[in-house]
């Protein structure tokens, strides 16, 4: 019997910290985003990356104990291999939205960008919320037509911002904050995807219930 249910409560154990780590994903991002159009308290950003980095120092650890597990049990548990590579890599799409939000952008950029960057930060956070549930209760994940749409909008009137020709007006160090937000929130939406793909194989693997007759 110990063979099947300790294996399975480290395997919830992950699925918890994952959980914990995107709902913390979900509130340092939109305000991140916030200081892109408004300057933020860079000490309390600070201390929000910095604490990220400790929950996830702290899931893979238990990724390793769950790994262990698994070599002496007859049980099969999914890899989370999958899991903590997209965590890792949407924890490195805060740092470089971070890096991209030390200064308010220039006008009119902020001007016209700040309520499509707000959307992509509520839809985004809404569904790294949905996804941490999700992901502890094994279900299917959130729709992404929200989030695909904000970040549509994002493209579109960035498209048009260069059509206007206003990013020749920008300096050297404008320029590479101004497109480096631009790949990041790329970036995170690829990410997005791949934890949504995660968050399905989750589902996809039943919770034992207990047996006391083993």
């Amino acid at each position: 019997m110990s063979l099947i249910i300790m294996p399975e409560r480290a395997h919830a154990r992950a699925l918890e910290a994952a959980s914990d780590i995107l709902e913390r994903f979900a509130d340092v991002l939109p305000a991140l985003l916030t200081g892109l159009t408004k300057p933020l308290d860079v000490d309390a950003m600070h201390a929000l990356q910095d604490n990220l980095g400790v929950a996830i120092t702290g899931f893979l650890g238990i990724v390793a104990e769950v790994k262990r597990e698994r070599l002496t049990s007859f049980a099969a548990e999914p890899d989370h291999a999958s899991l903590s590579r997209t965590l890792l890599r949407l924890r490195h799409d805060l740092v470089i939205i971070g890096r991209a939000a030390a200064a308010p952008l220039p006008e009119p950029f902020a001007r016209r960008l700040a309520g499509l960057l707000a959307s992509i930060g509520e839809s985004a956070g809404d569904n790294l919320r949905q996804s941490a549930v999700a992901l502890v209760a094994r279900r299917p994940p959130p729709a992404r037509a929200p989030l695909h749409a904000a970040y549509d909008a994002y493209t579109q009137e960035f498209a048009a911002l260069r059509q206007e020709g206003l990013t020749r007006t920008l300096d050297a160090q404008e320029v590479e904050r101004v497109f480096a937000l631009g790949f990041a929130l790329e970036q995170l939406l690829h990410d997005l995807v791949d934890l949504h793909r995660c968050v399905s194989e989750s589902a996809k693997v039943p919770k034992r219930e207990k047996n006391d007759n083993g």
